[in-house]
């Protein structure tokens, strides 16, 4: 054979190597979920990832080291990293009853620092810096990505174990939640100046379930209203997913994004649990995609294309894959017990994720304080929602 005879022979070995060991590749990184994902007690990975978190907490300078990196970036996921930390410390808090003397404390320290940072700096302190540049259309100024993670962190401390001097609190940021979106047509309450983000009016529609569930207040009408708007203007024609994002008028900004909608699915189990199972298994459908057994997913469907973001992540060419919508599959895929693509995620999770193993402790190099707060979540919620609706029928 001459060269080029040999070196044809040599590729079509490699193709051939390639089809027979690529599907395989996935087995070499094949976790076990029962360790990150179960519906009773404390996986044990969610332990470790829980240990970084606390010890961050527990020592103010690594937490401002790590605070600093991720605020130079974007300053909502320091504050998304705080929500997501409380909520996934409530859920473990009722996973275990016996360690809530150890995370309550922790819980409050998060919310009361929160809570003087917004006291002293004002909503701004947790937004990112192109708020400052337009006009809030309702008045007063207010953010419901802030009012609303505020709330649900205090809702989710209170349904653990009452604290009094936290129902007030809520009851303020319930009744500027509403007021804000009563200003608006479409019942939208802004997260920017004329931005109102699905992400955002999904979780207050939770924290007005869960305040019903806690003090016997009664807000179904207004989520009647606010579901019945939202079906009949604010759905993704080709694909039936609702949109990300739109104007306090309803004109739609963003179509459907991955890093929006698996969140807005599991806040909506709490709401109107069919509608939420819907808003899944279309996203599974338009977003949810695999590679060798490696699970991952899009953060646009293929009949709409947006603009990449801090909050899509990079976005793979070809692939489309979302490291944003990547991560918050997670939670969708663990709040409707979508075990199999659970297992597709994880298998990705560990080979582009980057883990670290060390003194009892588990991170992703390839994550910060955020991404891993939000599996975090996803290794522990349901409880949760549960005692809402636990809650809600009595």
């Amino acid at each position: 054979m001459n060269r080029w005879q040999r070196t044809a022979w040599g590729l079509a070995a490699l193709g051939i190597a390639a089809v027979i060991w690529l599907p395989c590749v996935h087995f070499f990184f094949h976790q076990d979920l029962d360790a990150h994902f179960r519906t009773t007690g404390i996986p044990p990975r969610a332990d470790e990832l829980l240990a970084r978190h606390l010890r961050l907490w527990l020592d103010p300078q690594a937490r401002a080291v790590e605070i600093q990196k991720m605020r130079a970036s974007n300053a909502e996921w320091d504050f998304m990293g705080r929500t997501f930390l409380v909520l996934s410390l409530a859920n473990m808090s009722l996973r275990a009853p016996g360690r809530a003397a150890v995370y309550l404390p922790v819980m409050d320290t998060i919310i009361a620092e929160t809570l003087r940072l917004e006291r002293e700096q004002g909503m701004y302190v947790f937004l990112m810096n192109y708020a400052r540049r337009g006009h809030f259309v309702g008045k007063p100024a207010r953010s419901l990505f802030v009012d609303g993670a505020i709330a649900l962190m205090l809702a989710a401390r209170r349904l653990v174990t009452e604290r009094e001097d936290y129902r007030p609190l809520l009851h303020e940021r319930i009744a500027a939640m509403i007021a804000a979106m009563r200003q608006s047509k479409m019942l939208l309450a802004e997260s920017y100046p004329d931005e109102c983000w699905m992400f955002d009016q999904a979780t207050a529609l939770a924290v007005l379930r869960a305040a019903d569930a806690l003090d016997g207040t009664d807000h179904r009408a207004f989520v009647r209203e606010w579901l019945a708007t939202a079906r009949q203007k604010l759905l993704h024609p080709a694909t039936g997913l609702l949109c990300a994002s739109s104007s306090t008028a309803g004109i739609v900004g963003d179509g459907p994004e991955g890093s929006t909608i698996w969140w807005v699915a599991h806040a909506l189990q709490v709401v109107d649990r069919s509608f939420a199972a819907d808003q899944y298994a279309r996203a599974k459908h338009e977003l949810a995609r695999e590679v060798c057994g490696f699970g991952f997913a899009r953060e646009w469907p293929t009949s709409w294309q947006g603009a990449v973001d801090i909050d899509s992540g990079p976005v793979i060419p070809g692939l489309q894959l979302s490291t944003g919508s990547s991560g918050l599959a997670f939670v969708g895929a663990s709040a409707f017990g979508d075990r199999e693509y659970l297992q597709k995620l994880l298998a990705a999770v560990y080979v582009g994720g980057f883990p670290v193993r060390r003194r009892g402790e588990l991170k992703f190099c390839a994550s910060n304080q955020v991404g891993d707060a939000v599996l975090l979540y996803a290794m522990t919620l349901g409880p949760l929602w549960q005692e809402i609706e636990r809650r809600a029928a009595q």
